[in-house]
């Protein structure tokens, strides 16, 4: 056991796929024990969702946290963050209805067309509650439950997001925070409140919903627990969504442009004025602060473009430059574009190409759609001085492949920062834990702590060739992609 200079906070992220714990010093911010466990993603009845027992991330949690060792038994406080827009429903025991819908399940997207067109179209919706919900959000995920699983519904007593229903495990305590509410599509930005003309639509009482407590307030205290290696009557902050998180955990500034290369891919900064992108590219998210988190996601990320490299039998950094062919990754439809129906599309095969360019085309498909969209944030984000050259902060398992970095800075043409950090949602999470106890701000823990420090790569030309190919065969497959 390594010997800490100060209190112990530890630091949750229940992702799509598994939850990982940290242990940090909140004095130092050196990280002194980590901890892993799987989760169990399925299709649903009918094999086209994403779906997962709420109960698998709390034994994967108590997992992660045993695996950290004794260290998880000495923190003081403790955060959770989670991944956003998940849809959980619990019946009056707390016990889920169903397995719960996640973000990227989105079958959701009839639905969110009718909601849209129901509620006053784009615009409207960006004003009230900040973004246009994509099929992934949970007001969505919410009607399409309804229409088709009236009988969950009517056996929901309580409505939750993943970060809430981890949380109240913990504590005992319905509360979620400002930045995971406003991913549910039920939330006014406007307001910072929960919007009743949206409830009433969609039929879901405000009762059935956590309480939104304020940055800095507390959840409640871990609860003695047996299968939870926690020390009772520790803190529990309010925990927040991973995006957010991960924005806490680099200590970001205001303007400063991050890429996060994972399960999906997201590109967000903060921003001191409220967002409102009638397009709907741009989520107009608050962040877990007093700020605003304007965010864009793409579905296809890092597993769309390792399954071309599976099923080219390649190595998932075996690229080759050169050729004209264009892939458009999108395997499991996408969000931004917004394509819910997409599959994959190769366009501009020759007999001398190369599977190692098809591979390349895969990357450079994928990192188009996240550029394109951060420009968007930035834009909708406001000017600030000095961002246009701000290196971008590339963060995510894709952050450390080779390809993905050589890829973004050819087609970004902007200097990177890698930071070191392994885990930036989860430390984000401790940096919310460690403000918590010590009253400061999560944010001046993260800068004072380091965690953005990294390799730094220099600027290289941009490829413009490469990203008028792709947004030419991007715009003549329009009708095609959006049909499937």
């Amino acid at each position: 056991m390594q010997v800490s200079e100060g209190p112990l906070v530890v630091g949750v992220d229940s992702s799509t796929q598994s939850t990982k714990a940290v242990v940090v010093d909140a004095s130092t911010g050196e990280v002194v024990a980590r901890g892993r466990a799987p989760h169990t993603v399925g299709g649903g009845a009918d094999g086209r969702g994403r779906e997962s027992d709420p109960r698998g991330w709390w034994r994967a949690l108590c997992a992660a946290l045993e695996e950290c060792g004794p260290e998880a038994r000495q923190a003081a406080a403790v955060s959770v963050a989670g991944q956003q827009h998940g849809l959980v429903t619990l019946d009056s025991a707390g016990n889920p209805v169903r397995p719960a819908l996640l973000w990227n399940d989105v079958r959701s997207a009839p639905q969110r067309d009718r909601l849209l067109a129901e509620l006053g179209g784009p615009a409207v919706w960006a004003e009230r509650t900040g973004s246009v919900p994509a099929p992934s959000f949970t007001v969505t995920k919410w009607a399409w439950l309804r229409e088709h699983e009236p009988e969950a519904v009517r056996a929901t007593a309580a409505v939750r997001l993943p970060h809430d229903y981890l949380t109240e495990r913990l504590t005992g305590e319905a509360t979620t925070d400002r930045g995971d509410a406003s991913g549910t599509g039920w939330w006014s930005a406007a307001d910072e409140a929960y919007d009743d003309r949206v409830l009433e639509h969609v039929g879901l009482s405000p009762a059935l919903l956590p309480r939104v407590r304020r940055h800095g307030e507390a959840a409640g205290t871990v609860r003695n627990q047996p299968d939870l290696p926690l020390p009772g009557g520790a803190l529990v902050a309010i925990g927040t969504g991973d995006n957010m998180a991960a924005a806490l955990g680099l200590g970001l500034r205001p303007g400063q442009p991050v890429l996060s290369l994972g399960t999906s891919g997201t590109v967000f900064t903060v921003s001191a004025r409220r967002p409102a992108d009638p397009t709907g590219v741009v989520a107009g998210f608050a962040d877990a602060r007093e700020a605003w988190l304007p965010l864009a996601c793409t579905l296809n990320c890092a597993p769309a473009v390792d399954r071309f490299a599976a099923l080219l039998g390649r190595e998932r950094e075996a690229v080759e430059p050169g050729g004209s062919v264009v892939a458009l990754p999108f395997l499991d439809g996408e969000r931004t574009p917004d394509l819910p129906r997409a599959s994959g599309l190769l366009h501009g095969l020759r007999h001398d190409t190369t599977p190692g360019q098809v591979l390349q085309a895969a990357y450079d498909g994928a990192v188009h759609a996240l550029l394109t969209a951060l420009d968007r944030v930035l834009e909708v984000a406001g000017p600030r001085e000095g961002a246009e050259d701000a290196a971008l902060l590339l963060i995510g398992g894709g952050a450390r492949g080779t390809a993905w970095r050589d890829t973004v800075r050819r087609l970004s043409g902007r200097p990177l920062r890698v930071p070191r950090v392994a885990e930036p949602v989860a430390l984000g999470a401790a940096t919310q834990a460690a403000g918590l106890l010590l009253g400061e701000d999560p944010a001046a823990v993260a800068r004072r702590w380091g965690t953005a420090d990294g390799p730094e790569y220099e600027a290289v030309a941009r490829d413009d060739a490469a990203l008028e190919r792709i947004g030419s065969v991007l715009a003549d497959a329009d009708t095609l992609l959006r049909r499937g």
